[in-house]
């Protein structure tokens, strides 16, 4: 399974491969449950919480400016793929047109067939961070995350919410779903912070 799929990262990518993590050969697809299929058309993305509510079409989201990204994206379940290639608009782009209360310390990920993942505001708002609408040159398959995901390069992808549909600004950290199914709460992949401490 190894030698098919997955290779042992050499010492060229010590510095980009994190502990545990393995380079897959294709670009696995992981999802829990049924796979939501939404057309652009009817595609919504919603903010409220400790934030003036806001409900954004496609269109809106297409007329933010875009911008190509090059990220390396490692899962939790122990593979890594270098170098994916994104295009979609920066989380401090997208911060410009949304008014934030300064209570707000983390955010929960909403996403159609009811997934959540929480990150804090400092993760959420480093400068790498994406929403993504476009992987490799063509539109963002529906088993990546399609119409849109977050990309959060620096923590495990299961922080980077598949089929996002809205973001709820929060005082206090909340747990998402796999956070409250045994998952640490942060998920940072070069201190292997896979399961709970909490």
């Amino acid at each position: 399974m190894l030698g098919k799929f997955f290779q042992k990262p050499g010492p060229e990518h010590s510095d980009r491969v994190p502990p545990g993590q393995h380079l897959a050969k294709g670009f696995p697809v992981l999802t829990y449950g049924e796979t939501p299929t939404v057309a652009v058309e009817n595609w919504q993305f919603k903010i409220w919480g400790l934030a003036k509510e806001l409900t954004l079409s496609w269109d809106d989201l297409m007329a933010m400016p875009q911008s190509n990204f090059t990220a390396d994206f490692h899962c939790v379940t122990t593979w890594s793929k270098l170098d994916v290639q994104w295009l979609g608009v920066k989380v401090t782009d997208f911060m410009r047109y949304v008014e934030v209360d300064t209570r707000a310390k983390h955010v929960m990920q909403h996403c159609y067939g009811d997934y959540t993942t929480n990150v804090s505001m400092d993760d959420f708002l480093r400068a790498e961070n994406f929403f993504a609408h476009t992987l490799f040159g063509e539109p963002l398959p529906v088993e990546h995350g399609g119409p849109l995901r977050l990309v959060i390069p620096h923590l495990y992808a299961w922080k980077s919410a598949k089929w996002l549909n809205g973001l709820e600004f929060l005082e206090q950290m909340e747990l998402g779903f796999w956070e409250r199914n045994g998952y640490h709460y942060r998920g940072e992949p070069w201190a292997e912070e896979r399961y709970s401490i909490l």
